[in-house]
Parts: C-alpha cells; structure tokens; sequence
C-alpha cells in the first residue's frame, strides 16, 4: 500500500531568522516545523481553538529528535513537509523535512501528545485519529 504524499507548507528565510553568518538560526527551524505543523492539522479540518473550547484537548510538544543537516540561508525558499509515521491513543509521531529544492537542510522525528487543560493525558479526538490513521 502506498502511502499519501506529505502535508507541504512552504515559506521563505527572512533576515530576522538568520545568524550573523546568514545562516538560519537552528532554534528557528524548530518554529518552522510547529508551523507546518499547525498547517497539517489545519488541512484535516480540525480546528484547534474549537478543540480546546469544545473538550479541554490540548496538543503538546513531547519530543523532539532533530538532525541539522545543511544551512538554508537568508532568502532561501523552503517547503517543510509533515508525515505521521506512528499513532497511539494520546500520541502522534510526524516526520517532518525542511528542504531547500531537493536539498535536505534539516529533518526532525516529532511526538505530540494530547492533554487536558490541567496537563493530564488525553485520548486524541476520535475523527482525527481516524483521518491520521488512514495517512500513515
């Protein structure tokens, strides 16, 4: 079974994303992935404002492993992509890439757990984890 094509979400380095040398500056790739991220759940329909008001679910960075592979620099245009690879009952892992053209700059295995409001585990909402699961 093949699987879909990654959630694709583009953007360009601007110079307040840059080091001294015009080399992005690494904790900012951590803010492109949350991105590219939100976009993902976005692009399944669900509404994360709405999930917290409706149910008291909360979305939650749990882990992160991260490889720096190769600078983007400033004014660069890069596409991050977001693919789950693993879903539990409260997790989610996502791959997710940064590349510049065909080059891979930066790629980072994500695990996201739902929680309630007061920081206690939650079961993912049922629809979302059916729309991932039929991704993955």
């Amino acid at each position: 079974m093949s699987h879909p094509a990654p959630h694709r979400f583009g953007l360009r380095v601007y110079y307040e994303d840059t080091d001294l040398a015009g080399i992005v500056y690494y904790a900012n790739y951590l803010r492109y992935i949350e991105r590219a991220r939100s976009e993902f759940v976005r692009s399944l329909g669900l509404d994360q404002v709405q999930l917290k008001a409706q149910t008291g679910v909360v979305f939650a960075v749990r882990r992160v492993e991260a490889d720096y592979l190769m600078p983007a620099r400033f004014d660069d245009e890069l596409v991050v992509t977001t693919a789950p690879v693993k879903l539990g009952g409260a997790r989610l892992v996502m791959r997710q890439e940064v590349l510049r053209g065909t080059d891979l700059c930066f790629a980072a295995l994500v695990t996201i757990a739902a929680l309630q409001e007061d920081g206690r585990p939650a079961r993912l909402p049922a629809q979302f984890r059916a729309d991932i699961a039929a991704l993955i």
